[in-house]
């Protein structure tokens, strides 16, 4: 995914673009920058590779060798940037979040100028940073160069743009698949991918942008340049998994929405057949704490931490590139706590059930470790579609995701006509997709959170949420 924070001020800058860009680890697992600038020096740049090093032991030393009174900052799962750019704009930094899906057309598309050519990196790739540049100098102006860059990118695009200056431009993606929020303090202005980043820091809330908003931020004021569509498509997903707990998009927190989820698992349970009889009630961590704290507080059962993350040294289990060690990190990082698993019955709820290779090592190590008997609770509906409009997950193929696997398994290509009955699971497909998932990973149950189910605790109407990696429904034409 990615996250960006960036400051114009009135005094150093570089703190709190520091602090705030930190913020944003969760986000981005690859590469990280700060971009600054200074009166005096003008524009100022430096990347790093976060593999296997958090973001503030890469750029601590930061405060030695930048300065400035504005600057920004970025982590990424994929290009290194901010990147510097020099065009009949001025110089200015560019960061985004999002993905291209159409970006080889587009570099072919550029590239039928007589004078145009990217820097190549490694295997002929095209950072996707510089590719925005060029579709941005197409037009006349910075802010048609934005617009124009937008509506030619499938997939999604929020922008960060550093002046020389020191004025930013902030534009939010053009379905507001992402959240772009503007803070201020006493000494200037913030932007801000999560909405906790700058609190914590001291900025109070000025503007959480609309969909294809574009504003300017200085140390001072913000104007808006372009004002916001009337439609918004944003993730579902930020509050099933990649929002932090205490974040809060369109006026709904993440943490509320996953406790709520849970309430409403059990209800499902308790009206279709029964809450099982278990003795504890925990949530696979951490994402899945609140979801398993929400069960627990509707179905009157104790709540129990039987698996404790150890991070200190672990890096997160999505961070290595290949599956394998994947697997092994997510392994490593989990102790159990005996007296919550040993002879007991247990329900887990995870908060989605995507490929399925790590929650299979995780009830392995349940059974491992003594546990009698895994009940499984998804707070997800069942991933039906590999996303299309950002890049939360690795899956580049639909059979990558465990239910299409299943569903392929049961009925072959006629299973693609029938994925409505799929998702639901009061329908002999839905139910027979979910027994034979519970068989494979030797759950005593399985049950999903229905689309309806995750769009009440969310609280937000459908029409503004994207919902297609469970339903496959694409946007309305623009």
């Amino acid at each position: 995914m990615g996250g960006f924070f960036g400051v114009a001020s009135r005094r150093d800058a570089l703190v709190d673009v520091f602090y705030g860009t930190d913020y944003h680890s969760h986000l981005g697992t690859h590469r990280a920058g700060i971009a600054s600038y200074d009166p005096e020096i003008g524009l100022q740049r430096e990347i790093h590779d976060i593999e296997n090093s958090p973001f503030r032991t890469r750029f601590e030393h930061i405060f030695d060798d930048m300065s400035g009174i504005s600057a920004i900052g970025c982590v990424s799962d994929y290009d290194p940037q901010p990147l510097l750019l020099r065009s009949k704009f001025g110089t200015y930094a560019l960061c985004f979040i999002g993905i291209i899906t159409n970006r080889e057309a587009l570099i072919q598309e550029v590239l039928k100028e007589p004078s145009a050519h990217f820097d190549a990196m490694t295997g002929g790739q095209v950072n996707n940073v510089e590719l925005i540049g060029a579709l941005m100098n197409e037009k006349d102006t910075l802010v048609e160069g934005l617009r124009h860059a937008q509506e030619k990118i499938e997939g999604t695009a929020s922008i960060l743009i550093l002046q020389d200056d020191g004025t930013l431009i902030a534009a939010r993606d053009k379905m507001g698949r992402l959240p772009v929020f503007v803070g201020e303090n006493e000494d200037g202005m913030c932007v801000s991918f999560e909405s906790f980043p700058y609190r914590k820091l001291g900025y109070t809330p000025t503007k959480e942008l609309g969909p294809g908003e574009i504003v300017s931020v200085s140390n001072n004021r913000m104007i808006t340049l372009v004002p916001p569509r009337d439609t918004m498509k944003i993730c579902a997903f930020l509050w099933t998994y990649y929002g932090y707990p205490n974040s809060i998009y369109e006026g709904s927190g993440v943490e509320k929405s996953r406790t709520t989820n849970g309430e409403i698992l059990a209800k499902n349970d308790r009206e279709n057949g029964g809450i099982p009889a278990v003795d504890y009630v925990g949530g696979v961590p951490d994402s899945g704490l609140a979801y398993g704290q929400g069960y627990a507080y509707e179905a009157g059962l104790p709540f129990g931490r039987a698996i404790i993350k150890y991070t200190p040294t672990w890096s997160r289990s999505f961070t290595p590139s290949n599956q394998k060690e994947r697997n092994r990190v997510a392994h490593m990082k989990q102790l159990p706590v005996t007296d919550y698993i040993e002879g007991k019955d247990l329900l887990f709820v995870d908060d989605s059930i995507v490929r399925g290779t790590q929650l299979h090592e995780t009830v392995d190590f349940l059974y491992r470790n003594g546990a009698k008997s895994v009940h499984m609770r998804s707070a997800s509906p069942p991933v039906l579609f590999g996303c299309k409009y950002l890049n939360f997950s690795r899956s580049n193929d639909d059979m990558e995701l465990l239910a299409r696997r299943v569903i392929d398994e049961l009925e072959g290509e006629e299973g693609l006509n029938h994925l409505d009955e799929y998702l639901d699971g009061t329908t002999e497909r839905g139910r027979k997709m979910r027994d034979v998932i519970a068989e494979k990973f030797h759950f005593a149950s399985l049950e999903y959170q229905t689309l309806e189910g995750t769009i009440e605790a969310i609280g937000l109407p459908r029409c503004k949420l994207c919902t297609y990696c469970w339903t496959g429904e694409e946007d309305d034409p623009q």
